[in-house]
């Protein structure tokens, strides 16, 4: 078994694995599913940009035409941002996509596996899936929680997506023996708010000790992945109740309409974005910036670790 076979690299990318220099994954389908064009493509590159000043190299995931690529040109940005056909990819899809060379852009599960493929051990994101709310009834729980319980990757976000059940969510992590390490903070970050009545398991306040917990875990076989949560900057985060009243009414509109499944989250962030004016998109482009900051100072420390290792 050729793996890859099925993966390409970026000149970047490849650069970087030969030298072992500090990469870090970016989801694709936050570009071709979760914001608009042309703030699409202008965050990608913005974020790509924040990691390269930090001293790491961006490797933007997606499958284009049957093969995983580790790193996307300003071309593949361009087109994933404008393209109307692309398969939003979480891990039941790779193996499709791949064998009818069509084009997927990358949920948080189907990055965390492609980054591990690729030995990139961070990743960097908006906020992760969970455990929708009524999943009692429906059994909506996001494939990024398994993915988490079983991939090597950790994972920088703004916590869980606050149209979830964010209590649910964490008890699932729990149960899965994922450790949930707030930068910064004693209380989990809801995506566009800075807090919510749950705690994170362990606060951590520097990206060096955040790196060692990494090692630490991963070195005694501990398998699966880290949530990292950081709260989105306090000038960019919206009112906690606001919010509060324009996700109910976001769900409440899902369920009149139908809309469960895959496309519940985009139906929900869409209609988020409509209630707030666009505030909420706004919110979301600064926290991803934020995320990238702190996730590559921790992907940096974490190859010294690693190369530490190799004398």
């Amino acid at each position: 078994m050729n793996i890859n076979s099925y993966m390409e690299y970026s000149q970047e990318v490849s650069e970087a694995r030969k030298t072992g220099k500090a990469i870090v994954a970016l989801e694709s389908t936050i570009i071709s599913h979760g914001m608009p064009y042309p703030q699409n493509v202008k965050t990608a590159r913005e974020v790509e940009d924040i990691i390269r000043s930090k001293g790491a190299v961006p490797a933007t995931i997606a499958i284009l035409n049957g093969k995983i690529k580790i790193g996307l040109s300003h071309e593949e940005l361009e087109y994933l941002g404008q393209a109307t056909d692309v398969i939003k990819a979480s891990r039941r899809d790779i193996p499709y996509i791949l064998a009818s060379k069509k084009d997927g852009a990358t949920t948080v599960a189907a990055t965390m596996i492609c980054a591990e493929l690729a030995d990139i051990s961070v990743f960097v994101t908006g906020g992760i899936g969970g455990v929708h709310r009524n999943a009692e009834v429906t059994m909506d729980v996001s494939a990024d929680l398994e993915e988490l319980a079983v991939t090597n990757v950790a994972v920088v976000c703004a916590g869980a997506k606050s149209i979830l059940d964010i209590g649910l969510t964490m008890e699932y992590l729990e149960t899965k023996g994922v450790p949930v390490l707030g930068y910064g903070t004693d209380s989990l970050p809801a995506f566009y708010t800075r807090s919510s009545p749950y705690s994170v398991n362990y606060k951590v306040e520097t990206t060096e000790e955040t790196a060692d917990i990494l090692k630490a875990k991963w070195d005694l076989g501990l398998k699966g992945g880290v949530v990292v949560a950081n709260p989105i900057p306090s000038r960019d985060a919206m009112d906690e109740n606001e919010m509060n009243r324009i996700i109910e009414r976001a769900l409440n509109e899902a369920e009149e309409q139908g809309v469960t499944g895959k496309e519940a989250t985009p139906f929900l962030l869409g209609k988020v974005k409509e209630l707030t004016d666009g505030k909420s998109l706004t919110a979301n482009i600064a926290l991803v910036k934020n995320n990238a900051l702190v996730g590559a100072d921790i992907a940096v420390h974490f190859a010294k670790l690693a190369k530490v290792e190799t004398f």
